[in-house]
């Protein structure tokens, strides 16, 4: 099957291991993968003397399945990586911008409205308050207000794309910031479904090495191919 069906086949499965269970690789998610394949083709040539022990072989045919949902997960939660900092990039980029129209509307707004005591108050409003979530519903709320009185925006030479750009940058800055933040958060869905997906893997390779590493204790040969190469280099 492919990386893609192996995830779908075991999804299931790695949703059901619970949240004091779940645990994070502690090498490269690509190289234990690789090691877990190796394992199993390894493991393959020993399955009669592993079963003889106690193993269910089912550990050992099913570690491809687990390694192909493992990595295909793992390569989605890179992907949102990618696009977190992508996006981290392009904030920086904008977030100036947008800061800079928010003021020249709450400006606008106030000069528009400046002989209506009661507009003037809910544009102190808009403007009250600090920070990037403020600055987002700033531009909206500035926006619907000047759309709510185009006679006063007309007056002073200001027309609807005025209060269009505010609307269309309040929700492209909304939509940036959701994916600069996505990585930062601790429930990130993806990360935790990679962790249970390794978690699911991991159940079955320790389970074929401890039941290797007893089997062959005696013989280096095949005792060898129970072991991570990576632990033995860090």
């Amino acid at each position: 099957m492919s990386n893609s069906q192996d995830y779908q086949a075991k999804l299931a499965d790695a949703k059901a291991i619970s949240g004091d269970q779940i645990q994070t690789p502690y090498m490269p998610a690509g190289i234990y993968v690789q090691e877990a394949e190796d394992l199993a083709r390894w493991a393959t040539k020993d399955l009669a003397q592993l079963a003889a022990s106690g193993l269910s072989e089912h550990y050992v045919t099913d570690i491809p399945a687990r390694a192909g949902a493992l990595r295909e997960v793992q390569s989605m939660w890179a992907e949102e990586r990618r696009d977190q900092k992508d996006a981290e990039k392009e904030w920086k980029l904008k977030a100036p911008l947008a800061y800079e129209y928010r003021d020249d509307m709450i400006d606008t707004l106030r000069y528009a409205f400046r002989k209506n005591e009661s507009l003037l108050m809910n544009v102190s409003k808009i403007a009250d308050g600090s920070g990037h979530a403020d600055m987002i519903q700033d531009l909206n709320d500035s926006a619907v207000l000047a759309r709510s009185n185009p006679e006063a925006m007309q007056a002073i030479g200001v027309d609807e794309s005025f209060w269009q750009k505010g609307a269309q940058l309040s929700d492209e800055m909304a939509d940036l910031r959701a994916r600069a933040n996505g990585e930062k958060y601790a429930d990130n869905k993806t990360k935790e479904l990679r962790d249970q997906m390794y978690t699911l893997l991991k159940q079955a390779v320790d389970e074929v090495k401890d039941c290797g590493k007893y089997v062959f204790r005696k013989d280096k040969d095949r005792l060898q191919g129970y072991y991570s190469r990576y632990n033995q280099k860090h």
